[in-house]
């Protein structure tokens, strides 16, 4: 059992109760030294404890190793562990660890018989209708049904379910419910306790008034898809659950955790095998089964198991493959890492050597895992790789899997270059991501997709949309002139992900993003297209989105027998974004706490635009190459995994001082650079679970974000700045007017005196004259924005020399 479960399904009550503790207003006396009055505080809600005198502080499977200590034995983490594990199991321990004899009174045997029982027919018939609830709860949870879309797994031929938390809410709450649910661990007793308020006039025995004291419970497993596990009678007697939260939203004990099991679980998935089977397909996980059992050639022609990962080809399994009279041919569809291939040597010849006469074959898969393969193919992908099966134990083979066989595929495979689109199989894509050049060669294919120019904008807003599936996502503002292409770029970079996890917005209301489900906005990508049309508090709730991830309102409700009642609304906003505006300085806020990106409006960039807009027109633009690209890319995106970063160089280069909000865009900068280092994952080393740095990610990012931090330098915005800088070039010392700085520049009357007015407003320009005759305008002061850039430019520079000598 994984540490995560054993901390999941082993409350610290429970652990007290075994060692005969009791904790006064949840204070203990500190076993871990001399303690005369009790300092040793336990969180029986958050599992942990806490010693206020010596510091001490720990989990359920730390308090077993102290408290264990504590009594004279020696007792290392890993029997520490062990013990843990035999208290989830529901063993009773004595205090050194050994099982005690058992006590064969009537009464004992009474309840062992019950429980007997109970894991029987009742157990069976209380997970059916479980079952039949969560079955229901999946078409009710918008979160849960785009998991399985995302994942190409079709719930109208499938069972699955989703555990929303409310199965013992409301009308089907009983004494019943509630004790079979406690039994088969679907509810954990963590010891909590809450006040349920009744109607006006009721009392308890004692005379308190409208409120009483209910027993608490944690849900096990929350929020995940479910799949039932059923024994040779096809009754369901235990459950599968996967996370589609991932990583975990709720911190503490689960972060990270995305599989878990009913305790004491049984049963195979997705039932036992007919007894005529002659093949049978064997997978490493149930999603991948779930993925091979919706496609109705493979139902019609094999059998399918599911292992439970690469360790998990237990004993009922393997009982129920021996049970097979007719068996020929075991296939394994296991993942194409070295784990997989490694569990495929290792069970083929355990096979080979109970029944000689088995073909033992394997499917080798154009990607990780059988599941990646159907989200990125289509169903016939498997016919032909099911055919084209390699005999595990055939010395020589002249026949190889192809790994690509889908026809239109194998006319786009191209060998990786520089340029170009790299080819689209998905293979290739993990190639991609292992290229020395590959922020390069990145940028080149994200012009394939569409973008012209602004190469340094678009892979920074790149780095920052691919952030969602972070812990601590990023969020950028681009900012230019109406008809700038601003609202464009940030929709073309949109195009670029699975559009599964996009959620575009053009207006906001105040109130709307309150009204969110709880994790409806977790791991998406919201585009806000114009964010001058959102009102402040709508700006306020994103900005505390962006900020805290979470959103929390008190609202008044109807329960269901119509009375008002307050509760607590809570939105949790683990998302990246991007938006674009007019006007950058509105919202100091907001771009305090996100990246600026200003749009290129130079003449050479609208040169670029016209020239592909025209070949476009013209017929020179394949748009179905620029397809092409978009799904590569997207490819790309799924490939990349979540990983913690460490940046050993993060010390050792320093922003410069006259940067506004130093403190913000410190933090930023170190974010980019591990955006670097994140989709370098194949290329970096991994050092205890975390990718590592080089100095070759904080160049990159220099350079990305060179012109982002020259803004936050900048007085004025990047649009004004281009503005100012055409009229210092074309005017110098003269005087001039509106319609003279219309010609030079190329702005419309409104949008023209608007920056006229703001230049004016920050003494930029002086304004001469009476309006009746006509303003003129003069430059006041001409900043040297040019020196500022090459000095920065020389500062970065000299630190990354510096970083390149020391290593």
């Amino acid at each position: 059992m994984e540490i995560s479960a054993i901390k999941e399904r082993l409350s610290l009550s429970e652990v007290l109760k075994h060692y005969n503790l009791q904790p006064k207003n949840n204070m203990l006396r500190c076993f871990m030294h001399d303690d005369k009055t009790a300092s040793l505080q336990v969180n029986l809600e958050k599992n942990f404890y806490k010693c206020h005198a010596c510091g001490k502080t720990g989990d359920v499977i730390q308090f077993i190793e102290d408290y264990e200590t504590s009594t004279g034995s020696v007792l290392s983490k890993h029997e520490a562990i062990k013990k843990a594990t035999l208290l989830v199991d529901g063993s009773r321990l004595s205090v050194d660890g050994k099982k005690p004899t058992t006590n064969n009174n009537t009464r004992g045997t009474a309840e062992n018989l019950g429980r007997t029982n109970f894991l029987g027919e009742r157990s069976a018939l209380f997970l059916e209708n479980t079952f039949s609830y969560f079955r229901k709860a999946l078409y009710c949870s918008n979160p849960a049904k785009q998991y399985i879309e995302k994942r190409n797994l079709d719930n109208s031929i499938l069972e699955i379910g989703y555990n929303s938390g409310q199965f013992h809410h409301g009308e089907r709450k009983s004494e019943e419910l509630i004790r079979n649910a406690l039994e088969v661990g679907l509810l954990l007793d963590k010891g909590l306790t809450y006040t349920n308020y009744r109607k006006t006039g009721e009392t308890d025995k004692g005379g308190s008034p409208n409120e009483e004291r209910q027993k608490g419970y944690s849900i096990f497993a929350n929020k995940c898809i479910v799949f039932p596990l059923k024994n040779k009678e096809n009754e369901i007697v235990s459950f599968y659950f996967r996370s589609i939260l991932y990583p975990s939203p709720l911190g503490g004990r689960n972060d990270g955790a995305k599989h878990f099991y009913l305790k004491n679980r049984r049963g195979i998935y997705p039932g036992y095998p007919k007894s005529d089977t002659k093949k049978l397909i064997l997978t490493e996980a149930i999603i991948d089964c779930a993925s091979l059992l919706q496609i109705k050639e493979i139902r019609d022609n094999y059998s399918l198991i599911s292992c439970f990962g690469t360790n998990g080809l237990n004993e009922e399994i393997l009982t129920a493959i021996k049970d097979l009279p007719e068996l020929e041919e075991i296939i394994f569809c296991f993942d194409q890492d070295k784990a997989g291939k490694t569990a495929v040597e290792k069970y083929s010849k355990e096979f080979k050597i109970y029944n000689p006469k088995f073909k033992i074959s394997t499917v080798e898969l154009p990607n990780n895992d059988v599941n990646e393969t159907l989200q990125l193919h289509s169903e016939e992908i498997f016919a032909e790789l099911l055919n084209n099966r390699k005999d595990v134990f055939l010395s020589t083979e002249e026949k190889k899997v192809e790994k690509i066989t889908v026809t239109e595929e194998k006319n786009l495979r191209k060998s990786v270059q520089s340029v170009g689109l790299f080819g689209y199989a998905q293979s290739d894509s993990i190639d991609f991501l292992q290229q020395k050049d590959l922020l390069q060669n990145l940028n080149q294919l994200i012009e394939k997709a569409g973008i012209i120019g602004e190469e340094n904008s678009r892979l920074l807003l790149f780095l920052i949309t691919i952030s969602y599936f972070n812990k601590s996502p990023l969020h950028g503002i681009v900012q230019g002139s109406s008809g700038s292409g601003k609202t464009h770029i940030i929709s073309r970079i949109a195009d670029l992900m699975p559009q599964e996890d996009v959620l575009r917005f053009t207006r906001i209301t105040e109130s709307s993003l309150y009204n969110w489900g709880e994790f409806d906005l977790f791991g998406k990508i919201i585009i806000i297209e114009d964010l001058d049309g959102l009102k402040e508090d709508a700006l306020y709730a994103l900005r505390e989105l962006i900020s805290n991830q979470i959103l929390s309102s008190l609202t008044s409700i109807k329960d269901k027998k119509g009375n008002n009642k307050s509760t607590n609304k809570i939105v949790k906003g683990q998302f990246s974004s991007l938006s674009a505006t007019t006007k950058g300085e509105l919202y100091e806020d907001n771009m305090n706490r996100s990246f600026i990106i200003a749009i290129n409006e130079s003449e050479e960039q609208t040169e670029k635009i016209i020239s592909y807009q025209n070949r476009r027109n013209a017929g020179e633009v394949d748009k179905s190459e620029e397809q092409k690209a978009i799904n590569f890319i997207q490819k790309i995106v799924r490939n990349l995994k979540h990983y913690e970063v460490i940046n050993p160089f993060a010390t050792q280069i320093q922003l410069p001082n006259n940067v506004k909000n130093k403190r913000r865009l410190n933090e930023m900068f170190q974010s980019i650079i591990k955006q670097i280092t994140l989709i370098h994952q194949f290329q970096r080393e991994v050092k205890n679970g975390f990718l590592v740095t080089e100095i070759e990610d904080i160049e990159n990012a220099v350079e990305i974000l060179f012109e982002s931090i020259i803004l936050k330098i900048d007085e004025l915005d990047g649009s004004l700045r281009q503005f100012f800088e055409k009229l210092k070039k074309a005017f110098k010392e003269e005087s001039f007017t509106r319609f003279d700085a219309m010609e030079v520049t190329g702005f419309k009357k409104t949008q023209l005196q608007f920056y006229l007015n703001d230049l004016v407003r920050l003494e930029y320009l002086k304004q001469i004259g009476f309006a009746n005759k006509g303003f003129k305008y003069k430059i006041s002061y001409s900043d040297n924005i040019q020196k500022v850039r090459k000095d920065l430019k020389e500062a970065f520079n000299k630190q990354l020399e510096e970083l390149k000598k020391k290593k």
